[in-house]
């Protein structure tokens, strides 16, 4: 009987409905989308793998006890010291905030559509056992921004919301003076390190094969990847807007330019 419930649940549309569980007059036992009298509902738990953290690396990395390294997807938190580099500011009270959380659980991984990055880690959203989304809770807590790296799109507006609201209650980083958003005249040929916010107004768009770029001065841009441009409202309307771009700076030719992947990194 327990294989015929499993074959239920096998089929299209029952993983996610509730079985009935009831016994007929001769003692056998009988499952069923529909409830009949005296029907009890199944409890039945998904077939999820939890697993138990070893350590905690910063805010957005954590190591399995398999030994496997999980960076979070969708999330950015300040790094904290690595070597000779200094912890950048929220940086060790994200990492905190992660040890606490994941004392004495476990927690199961909702893989990206890219599953591992150039440095060999897994990239994930976590879940505990009492099904809390930890990036999303990062980010609720003004800890993480948000940071979508296409195709993986999983939970974008769920992110964003937490962010916003984060962002308005000035919360964690958001409360923080190294976070300021940064205008675009004050940009130094040095330009700034870590995660930035910069504004300005964008004075001219200009299309290459690959790239749009938001021209804000002789010594800044940001730019797009034509192939994530379905993502982005139509990009000519940020001509002559003041707008807020949030990410890392990059330095070529004494230029210094941001890469923009989502429209979550465009604030007007």
């Amino acid at each position: 009987m327990r294989i015929l419930l499993v074959l239920l649940l096998c089929l299209p549309g029952w993983a996610n409905a509730e079985i009935y569980e009831w016994q007929d007059a001769n003692g056998s036992k009988h499952f069923s989308d529909r409830p009949v009298v005296d029907a009890k509902i199944v409890d039945i738990k998904p077939g999820y793998d939890f697993y138990r953290v070893k350590t905690v690396y910063d805010g957005d990395t954590v190591v399995l006890e398999d030994g496997r390294k999980i960076r979070f997807l969708g999330i950015n938190t300040p790094e904290v010291q690595h070597r000779d580099k200094q912890a950048d500011a929220g940086g060790d009270e994200a990492k905190r905030w992660l040890t606490d959380q994941l004392k004495n659980t476990k927690v199961r991984l909702e893989v990206g559509t890219e599953k591992t990055d150039k440095y060999g880690r897994t990239l994930a959203h976590l879940f505990t056992e009492k099904k809390e989304h930890i990036n999303l809770q990062l980010v609720a807590a003004g800890l993480a921004a948000v940071s979508i790296y296409p195709p993986d799109l999983h939970y974008v507006n769920e992110l964003v919301k937490a962010q916003n609201q984060a962002e308005q209650a000035k919360l964690g980083i958001w409360g923080r003076p190294e976070y300021a958003v940064i205008p675009v005249a004050s940009l130094t040929e040095a330009g700034h390190q870590g995660w930035t916010r910069l504004a300005g107004k964008v004075v001219n768009i200009r299309t290459t094969r690959k790239s749009i770029y938001l021209e804000f001065s002789d010594a800044f841009e940001a730019r797009i990847e034509s192939k994530w441009l379905d993502l982005f409202p139509n990009v000519n309307d940020y001509l002559g807007k003041t707008i807020e771009v949030r990410g890392w700076l990059n330095k070529s030719k004494g230029d210094l330019s941001m890469l923009i992947r989502h429209p979550s990194a465009i604030k007007e």
